[in-house]
């Protein structure tokens, strides 16, 4: 009984930190001690690569929003990586008429291959990388690159706007990215970002070098090369990028692979796990603290067991009502108030869930963990100026 209690107190308080403790000390700490860094705009010459896989969809706004950007336009050069599409993608970007917009197609070899057949076909000084789907504001360009103007940075990530969903399960997704945002401003402030945001993010030519093919994670590998030769990671929240909401079934595939990643990620930056790196608590908290909570949550319901009673039954009633919510979820009416309780219940068993999945990274080639993003088109317009719908 002894044991029961020691490990479902250790559970608990271990779930309880990395979710809300080291958030909420996080926050303190950034408050106390924040690191600003110097800003000013001074306009370069820009490369910007696209890798895509069938984005017929999306390229054509994806280029307008670039060139259409207040940014000098003979300093853009934009290069679009085709990684095998077999859409009009290629069709596309041959006919869109504009001297800054170059191809590279390649055969299909996973978005990695693509990103380093990209960088070493451009040579410009800054490098912006980003994906199809998600459009710029004006401003983007602008205000990465006058972060650059810190010789400390080495990498400037921008902000991604996910718009207004349709549905509860929409929407609680969306409140998922808000503390996801929340957090990482805090860890700005201190300069201990963790990676950056594959849709839009800039970095210095010397931190740009080729991936590993298999890599999950090219926002986070590419940072923290930067960051192991001392460079900081910046996350400029004035710089815009717009995404489509996504179902919670998407957003749990998405998760399973930005979690293997992060298997893959502590293999090849092993320097991370060091209580002497000025990453370390920041980095154990938040990424290996998340890939833990599965296996938290799994020892916190079987020691529930064995707990003396009455604590046994709270604890289990407690435990056995949120996983029944969870599973009750898909079958509440969306007008129901009770859906606003499954709901959320359901989203953070889903990607809680997901870094459970993750560990097929061990089993299986990582190219498999690669599922095509789908999502809704949107219903509304968003002025890219404001990001209002």
């Amino acid at each position: 009984m002894s044991a029961a209690i020691l490990i479902f107190t250790l559970s608990c308080g271990f779930i309880a930190y990395v979710l809300i403790g080291y958030p909420l000390l996080l926050a303190i700490y950034a408050k106390l001690f924040p690191k600003p860094i110097r800003k000013q705009f001074a306009a370069v010459p820009l490369s910007i690569i696209i890798p895509v896989k069938n984005g017929e969809h999306w390229i054509e706004a994806k280029l307008n929003s670039l060139l259409q950007s207040h940014y000098p336009r003979e300093l853009i050069d934009i290069l679009v990586v085709s990684d095998g599409s077999s859409d009009r993608t290629g069709e596309i970007v041959k006919g869109f008429g504009d001297s800054r917009v170059r191809l590279l197609e390649l055969p299909p070899g996973g978005k990695a291959t693509a990103v380093s057949k990209g960088l070493a076909n451009v040579n410009r000084e800054i490098i912006v990388l980003t994906d199809v789907r998600q459009p710029f504001d004006s401003s983007a360009l602008s205000r990465l690159v006058a972060c650059f103007a810190d010789p400390n940075v080495g990498v400037v990530t921008g902000q991604l706007v996910i718009r207004e969903g349709n549905s509860l399960e929409e929407y609680n997704t969306g409140l998922y990215w808000k503390y996801e945002k929340w957090i990482r401003r805090n860890h700005n402030r201190v300069d201990a970002m963790l990676g950056a945001t594959g849709a839009i993010y800039a970095i210095r030519r010397e931190f740009a070098q080729s991936l590993p093919s298999d890599t999950l994670l090219d926002d986070v590998y590419l940072p923290f090369v930067a960051a192991m030769a001392g460079a900081r990671i910046y996350f400029e929240d004035s710089a815009k990028a717009y995404d489509f909401p996504t179902s919670l079934n998407t957003e749990f595939r998405r998760k399973v692979r930005t979690q293997a990643g992060i298997y893959q990620i502590i293999a090849r930056f092993p320097q991370l796990l060091s209580p002497g790196s000025p990453r370390f608590v920041h980095f154990v908290s938040h990424k290996v603290g998340r890939l833990f909570l599965p296996f938290a949550l799994g020892a916190m319901l079987v020691s529930s067991f064995w707990l003396p009673h009455p604590l046994g039954l709270i604890a289990l009633s407690g435990q056995l009502a949120f996983y029944a919510a969870s599973l009750l979820d898909p079958f509440v009416s969306e007008d129901s108030r009770v859906k606003r309780i499954t709901g959320v219940a359901r989203t953070c068993l889903v990607l809680v869930g997901a870094a459970l999945c993750a560990t097929t990274v061990f089993f299986l080639p990582a190219q498999r963990l690669w599922k095509e993003t789908a999502v809704g088109l949107a219903k509304t317009s968003v002025d890219t100026e404001t990001g209002r719908q």
